[in-house]
């Protein structure tokens, strides 16, 4: 099935919140999002790539066409609920695939109370990650968090091994420039709230530190 949506004279997030309404309301393989500026290319690109979609953009002039294609046995509709889990119209859901979870950190410190224990059990649980394999969707980093990304991180190797595995992780770029480390940013990928709200939205699992 395919829908093809009319988002121009649209600033982000309208682009990506009407394209998420469209999911959530029928399964679809195919979507056409018609654009006018560069932000929600972007973002609507990135949307449907979180939504399993293969994205192509196709640009005439002023105007701009992100088109998302699937196979039709993954086009399953959104979940407009907190969990995040797709509901799937049909029961032909792959029950060998690996869920899909997501970790968000917002401390560079690991519970409350000795800051030196917290950081030693901080870097003892990105360790364990490792154990996760393909369960392990998205790592994201927000808020204090963001410094484990940076240069001088104690657990830079170990993200490094994640993003090898194929690991996707996100650090949010607002928290960089707050905490003025955008230029000592060493892994991962520099994102937005938005990313994130809709990468929690189509996590199987959040958890949260």
């Amino acid at each position: 099935m395919m829908k093809e949506l009319d988002c121009r004279k649209m600033d982000c997030p309208a682009p990506v919140l009407e394209t998420k309404k469209c999911l959530e309301n029928e399964p679809l393989s195919q979507i056409r999002v018609l654009v006018d500026n560069d932000a929600a290319i972007e973002n609507v690109s990135r949307f449907l790539t979180y939504a399993g979609f293969e994205v192509g953009v196709e640009s005439d002039g002023t105007m701009s066409v992100v088109e998302g294609t699937r196979d039709q046995a993954d086009a399953v509709k959104l979940s407009s609920g907190p969990t995040g889990q797709p509901a799937s119209s049909s029961e032909s859901s792959d029950n060998n695939s690996s869920a899909k979870i997501m970790v968000m950190a917002a401390s560079n410190k690991f519970g409350v109370g000795d800051d030196e224990l917290g950081a030693k059990l901080m870097i003892n649980f990105i360790k364990t990650l490792k154990e996760m394999g393909k369960d392990l969707w998205r790592l994201v980093f927000v808020n204090h968090g963001v410094t484990l990304a940076t240069m001088d991180s104690a657990v830079l190797d170990d993200l490094h091994e994640l993003e090898a595995s194929g690991v996707t992780i996100l650090v949010c770029g607002t928290c960089l420039t707050h905490l003025d480390l955008m230029e000592k940013k060493a892994i991962g990928q520099t994102t937005n709230m938005l990313d994130i709200v809709t990468a929690m939205q189509l996590a199987d699992k959040v958890i949260n530190l």
